[in-house]
């Protein structure tokens, strides 16, 4: 697939490695793609980024995220697929932007003809494109109103290393806030390991234990 991201930043760059290796066209958006040609990686700007995608991925920080995405404007959004991994954070990491919702959410209200996939960002970039190379499975939300769109977003979540046994779609993208909002026990916990690169596992009850009479 032709896959834009906007963004040059750490999450931007790895997600565009593991897709490129995996066959599919990448190309990141920068607001000054001059002086970003020394990342080794396709590098334009962000109207050109966001013609370029049949998938858009939004890898810009939440607090510019949907500024930035009405720079491109509505129109030439309009029926393109967008994954959100951004959040919104406070400069020393410890308030949410959008404490009573979601930068997933925001960005569907504003953009309606644009369907908006939240996953991804609850873990570093280090685990999102290896995620085989962590102690064991663990778990990849997908949030968001559209179906086809999540499929889709499935397959691509695939190509990183994440099986469908890993992948676990949470319900319409209202459930968005519930992983931006995980930043902050993130943060914990990274602080707890000494550590970003870790991510967590839903573990259901086994199937072969029955509720009590």
């Amino acid at each position: 697939m032709r896959i834009g991201i906007l963004g040059t930043g750490n999450v931007a760059r790895a997600l565009a490695h593991g897709w490129r290796v995996t066959g599919h066209d990448v190309l990141l958006g920068s607001r000054s793609p001059r002086e970003r040609t020394d990342l080794g990686l396709p590098v334009a700007g962000l109207n050109e980024t966001a013609a370029h995608a049949e998938v858009l991925v939004n890898a810009t920080p939440g607090t510019v995220s949907v500024d930035l995405l009405r720079s491109i404007g509505a129109p030439a959004l309009a029926g393109t697929l967008l994954i959100d991994i951004g959040i919104g954070l406070s400069d020393d990491y410890t308030e949410l932007s959008h404490p009573n919702s979601s930068l997933a959410e925001q960005i569907q209200e504003a953009f309606p003809q644009t369907p908006v996939v939240k996953t991804l960002c609850t873990m570093d970039s280090t685990a999102m494109t290896a995620p085989g190379s962590l102690d064991g499975p663990s778990t990849v939300f997908l949030s968001g109103d559209d179906a086809e769109a999540k499929s889709t977003v499935g397959r691509l979540l695939t190509d990183l290393g994440w099986p469908p046994s890993s992948q676990l779609d949470i319900g319409g993208i209202s459930t968005a806030r519930g992983q931006e909002h995980f930043a902050l026990l993130f943060m914990g916990i990274a602080n707890g390991l000494g550590s970003h690169t870790f991510n967590i596992n839903v573990v259901p009850r086994s199937a072969a234990q029955h509720p009590s009479m």
